[in-house]
């Protein structure tokens, strides 16, 4: 894999796209993974004024790899600038109205989470001008469609979407990303009991890349094992759907509209 010429390429792509949009800078969510932090470092090489906010919802303890991330690109980036917003005050006070004491024990909560976050970044992209980077990995939003709709699915757009998790990695390693954010098993952080991706997938990434790819092959023999990995993907790109292709729209008839 040409590693270089894939992050030389991204950075272009990025700092063209933000030139057509006539935008001032880039704002993007920061959680200590490593999908966030490789998108921020390529952000961050475009030379463009670039925002890495990190956005704690009630967590028992800190995320010392955000930090140390923010840290790194401050200290190698003069264009990039760090903030912290803690969105613990506004995440309870909706549970309130909506009467709910356990907070972190359902999809809605969790999801309401990631909204809540897209909202804070689109307010300060608006303020600014700024352009809302999306996180996202291959398999995450073409693959399975891992994510909250209108929520870290709610960007403007996706530089590294046509990466796989492994390819991420590879680009991590040459983008020298903190050492304990690229062996860090893979987490969302929007459950109380801090469950993996893998967790909730029921399968990892480098089983959901195979069985990707496995789609566009007409004549497969497969084994127990594998054959229960291709399911459990069909499986969940078939739930999520909705959240990968356009919303409907419903085409009225042009003889109706006579």
């Amino acid at each position: 894999m040409k590693t270089k010429k894939i992050i030389k390429y991204i950075v272009f792509w990025l700092k063209k796209y933000i030139d057509q949009s006539q935008s001032n800078g880039f704002i993007i969510g920061i959680s200590g993974g490593i999908d966030s932090s490789v998108t921020s470092s390529l952000v961050a090489m475009t030379k463009f004024p670039t925002i890495v906010l990190e956005m704690p919802i009630l967590e028992k303890k800190k995320n010392f790899l955000a930090e140390k991330h923010a840290k790194f690109l401050t200290n190698t980036y003069s264009n990039v600038s760090y903030f912290k917003k803690d969105l613990s005050i506004l995440f309870t006070s909706f549970c309130h109205i909506i009467n709910k004491k356990n907070k972190k024990s359902s999809l809605a909560l969790a999801n309401l989470q990631s909204r809540l976050r897209m909202l804070t970044l689109y307010y300060y992209a608006n303020v600014k001008n700024y352009l809302v980077v999306g996180t996202g990995n291959k398999v995450e939003d073409f693959g399975v469609g891992f994510f909250t709709k209108y929520g870290d699915g709610g960007v403007d757009l996706h530089p590294i979407a046509d990466l796989t998790k492994s390819e991420v990695r590879f680009l991590a390693k040459e983008l020298n990303i903190v050492d304990e954010i690229q062996k860090a098993k893979p987490t969302d952080g929007l459950w109380e009991d801090e469950r993996s991706d893998e967790n909730q997938l029921g399968v990892s990434y480098e089983e959901l890349e195979w069985a990707m790819k496995i789609t566009k092959k007409k004549d497969c023999n497969f084994s127990k094992e594998k054959y229960k990995i291709f399911k459990r993907y069909q499986i969940l790109n078939q739930k999520n759907k909705h959240k990968m292709i356009l919303i409907p729209v419903c085409k009225i008839p042009s003889l109706f509209k006579v």
